[in-house]
């Protein structure tokens, strides 16, 4: 571990455990927010906002010349999911925590804030942003849009994500498309209730929806060619009430589209609505619809991808090249598509538990690599203005 962290880390580690504790889901971050901005305070930034797209923070140290501005991005939000492990940081949010090691990646944008604190960049701007909601979708899209985001011209942006499955400090890189796009569908059919004695008065949805989720699971293999990948995954559906003497007049069905293309996606997107409004015709019923949680899939500049090979050459780390992308969506894509970047993975232990599971928690050992790695992407980046 470098001697620059090394002091820092019994500081960042407990900071993680505290925004541990905090847990709190897309959206209401506002605990949360309220610990980062306390923390960036003390280190004295040239620039500090918040409340952007919500509870978002932005951070900004700058050098003593112009250079090259640089965005290093992680996320404030948790989920859902109760938190199972037993230690004395548990979160006290009940239902909420944080099992995708968002808190991780918090305490590595203080630790390099930390860093940036002590030691400015020779030259240009380095940007921390603690981004909301990535867990929905919405937050990237909602930081993009802020007027205060909009004004400053960037040259790259990075990000990381923890890896279970990987060994710890390893840092794993993908050229290219490195995590899927994807997107929720909620198709809400509407008929008429009736006496379940006597159905045929009234029009229900069973029928259309017991065919539209075979339909969609179906998509996938006859919309698809071999070469293209692809997923519908029908995630929730409910039809009536549990009430014996009615025959339904109504009925969800939520599905999530998943492919590593954007174009692809629109295309799977379109085949699954008109399957929806077909067996709507087909059964008498009025539809609507609404496409919720979107992802762009992540995709990495070939230049950011050297840059962070460089930088993990110099900490003297593991790189592993993914051959295929993840499957799993990240909001970051959207900020790819529109600044030249990369997200990179951490390992954190080849057995750890699977991120979003109730055992997961995030590894406190591979917060140094995580600071190390941004700050040798700075220094790679400034070297070469």
């Amino acid at each position: 571990m470098s001697s620059k962290i090394a002091p820092h880390m019994q500081e960042l580690t407990a900071l993680r455990h505290r925004l541990h504790q905090k847990a709190e889901v897309s959206g209401q971050e506002s605990e949360t927010a309220e610990c980062i901005g306390d923390f960036l305070s003390d280190t004295a930034p040239d620039e500090l906002r918040t409340g952007l797209g919500g509870h978002g923070i932005l951070a900004s140290y700058k050098g003593e010349s112009e250079g090259p501005h640089l965005l290093l991005r992680c996320e404030l939000d948790a989920l859902p999911i109760p938190d199972k492990i037993e230690t004395d940081y548990q979160s006290k949010a009940e239902g909420v925590g944080h099992k995708c090691g968002h808190d991780g990646h918090m305490a590595i944008m203080c630790g390099v804030a930390k860093l940036l604190a002590a030691d400015r960049p020779a030259s240009g701007t380095v940007t921390l942003l603690f981004q909301p909601a990535e867990e929905t979708g919405e937050g990237a899209l909602k930081i993009l849009e802020e007027e205060a985001f909009q004004a400053r011209s960037l040259d790259y942006c990075f990000a990381l994500h923890n890896l279970p499955g990987h060994g710890k400090h390893q840092i794993v890189v993908r050229p290219g498309v490195f995590a899927a796009a994807s997107v929720g569908l909620e198709v809400e059919l509407r008929g008429q209730t009736a006496h379940a004695a006597h159905p045929e008065e009234g029009v229900s949805p069973a029928a259309a929806v017991a065919q539209l989720i075979e339909a969609f699971s179906a998509v996938p293999q006859f919309y698809s060619s071999l070469d293209q990948a692809t997923k519908v995954t029908v995630i929730n559906a409910v039809l009536g009430e549990r009430a014996f003497g009615t025959s339904p007049g109504h009925a969800i069905v939520r599905a999530t589209l998943r492919t590593y293309d954007d174009e692809l996606l629109s295309d799977l997107q379109r085949r699954c609505l008109t399957i929806a409004e077909g067996l709507a015709q087909t059964y008498g019923l009025d539809m609507a619809h609404s496409w919720v949680e979107p992802f762009a899939a992540t995709t990495n500049d070939a230049r950011a991808v050297d840059i962070i090979c460089r930088a993990a050459e110099d900490c003297d780390l593991e790189i592993s090249e993914k051959q295929t992308p993840f499957s799993w969506s990240e909001d970051f894509g959207h900020f790819t598509q529109e600044i030249p970047g990369a997200m990179f993975g951490l390992g954190i232990g080849s057995e750890h538990p699977a991120l979003h599971a109730e055992q997961y928690d995030f590894e406190d050992a591979v917060i140094s690599s995580g600071v190390l790695m941004f700050m040798q992407i700075i220094k790679e980046i400034v070297s070469k203005g």
